[in-house]
């Protein structure tokens, strides 16, 4: 079994990361509080925002409005959502 986190999205311990997502003292805060589950959840989410709204990875701007973005996610606060996207029915 891996290393279990208490995940700050979902108030519960569920399996961590295996590593850092991202260098430097934002992905070790990431690999400590963050669920692989919510991480994934994260990913999708920003993929569909880098989609919708054609941000550029090469722009400094547009990092730092996924940083944001995530920080939000992670943290249950209100964030951007991909606006034609409908999520699926069960």
């Amino acid at each position: 079994m891996g290393r279990i986190v208490h995940c700050k999205k979902y108030d519960k311990d569920l399996p961590g990361l295996s590593v850092p997502p991202y260098p430097g003292p934002k992905g070790q805060e990431v690999y400590e509080t963050v669920s692989q589950q919510a991480w994934q959840e994260w990913l999708a989410q920003q993929t569909m925002l880098i989609n919708e709204k054609q941000l550029s990875l090469m722009d400094p701007e547009a990092r730092k409005y996924l940083q944001g973005q995530m920080d939000k996610f992670l943290n249950n606060e209100q964030y951007d959502q991909a606006e034609g996207y409908v999520p699926p029915e069960d």
